[in-house]
């Protein structure tokens, strides 16, 4: 159990993470810190936080862990301000979503002060913000990506990676330079590509007729265009080398692409979304050595008040544990289709064959 936490911004992932250490009782004490008190306030009503303070003073004493979980762009100036404050042995953990130049920073004034820093991205999140929608359950199952270097602490790690197995998620050493890479491929680019989609139908001035046909493709395509545009300014500012790499090679995938379709070349062209929609079929083998491997059973069912209340009662009564559940297609006054996912084959199994004895129409799709 970990002792006096300190979460310094208490919104969507301070809360979250503050909800979690509180529901599963592996913190004494979650102190939050920061600048309005009718925000603290909030988040204590919800469960997020113990008590608070808006005084740097007041809450730092007596810290085992202090989590900086502010905006991006004030991380490093919000530190300066707490370090004076800090004591020697308290380790220090961030959740900013690029890790260079934070933990360049960071290290800096922990050399000058006697704490101790690792770096920290929980890589879970939401489009909304605000501890108001905290998530106790955000980081389950989730990378938790730690970023140690050579003047890291092994004890600032083990406490951070006890912060980690608390929440739920999963712990991933990387180097901050590594970090940074992998991260304006799989998150930072997505987001671009999702907010140019917006912007070229906003530029449009067909919008008004577009937006209606928008069908899934387009809003799952998009989805993440829909987070904050200042967090989202800050996270690609802060990234903008290995993000400057991607974003030019994507210019030339896209030429390959137009060309392609320029010269009428059916082959290649099908080759071409063939080599894509292969990578999109090993995502979650590439997942195995982070997170367990999901067994999906897909079923069929009607558009009807309780069906998926009458699915998992199904499989509760025989004790099968359901990782993850989706609704994949549905159709108003008819049916649709729901994915539901185990981490065991023999879960998999257990709960197709449970299922089917129901009645209910279902199929088995691999990890």
């Amino acid at each position: 159990m970990l002792n006096r936490v300190v979460i310094v911004g208490v919104g969507l992932i301070g809360g979250s993470l503050g909800l979690a250490l509180r529901r599963r009782g592996r913190a004494k004490q979650v102190v939050g810190l920061g600048r309005s008190v009718e925000r603290l306030r909030l988040a204590q009503f919800l469960g997020a936080i113990d008590t608070y303070s808006t005084e740097p003073a007041e809450a730092l004493p007596g810290a085992e862990l202090v989590v900086l979980a502010t905006p991006i762009s004030t991380i490093i100036a919000t530190l300066e301000k707490l370090a004076p404050h800090l004591e020697s042995g308290t380790v220090v953990t961030d959740v900013g979503s690029t890790k260079v130049e934070i933990v360049a920073a960071a290290e800096k004034l922990a050399s000058q002060h006697g704490f101790a820093f690792i770096g920290g991205h929980p890589m879970a999140g939401s489009e909304r913000t605000g501890v108001e929608n905290a998530d106790p359950y955000l980081f389950e199952n989730a990378y938790y990506l730690l970023t140690p270097t050579s003047f890291t602490s092994p004890a600032a790690t083990a406490l951070v990676t006890e912060l980690v197995e608390a929440v739920g998620a999963r712990k991933v050493e990387l180097s901050p330079e590594l970090h940074d890479y992998y991260v304006a491929a799989v998150s930072h680019l997505p987001h671009c590509l999702a907010s140019a989609l917006c912007n070229l139908i906003a530029g449009l001035p067909e919008r008004d007729k577009l937006l209606p046909l928008a069908a899934g493709g387009f809003r799952d395509t998009t989805r993440v265009a829909a987070g904050d545009p200042l967090l989202w300014r800050d996270i690609l500012l802060s990234n903008t080398e290995p993000l400057s790499l991607f974003l030019s090679r994507l210019r030339e995938i896209l030429r390959e692409l137009e060309a392609l379709l320029t010269a009428g070349k059916r082959e290649e062209l099908e080759m071409w979304l063939r080599r894509a929609q292969n990578l999109r079929r090993e995502v979650p083998a590439k997942s195995k050595g982070y997170l367990p491997e999901l067994h999906e059973v897909v079923v069929t069912v009607p558009d009807r008040p309780g069906v998926i209340a009458h699915l998992t009662s199904l499989l509760a009564e025989k004790g099968i544990n359901i990782a993850d559940i989706e609704i994949l297609r549905a159709r108003e006054g008819e049916g649709g289709t729901i994915r539901l996912a185990f981490t065991r084959l023999e879960a998999q199994e257990q709960a197709y064959e449970t299922l089917v004895a129901a009645g209910i129409e279902a199929r088995r799709r691999g990890g």
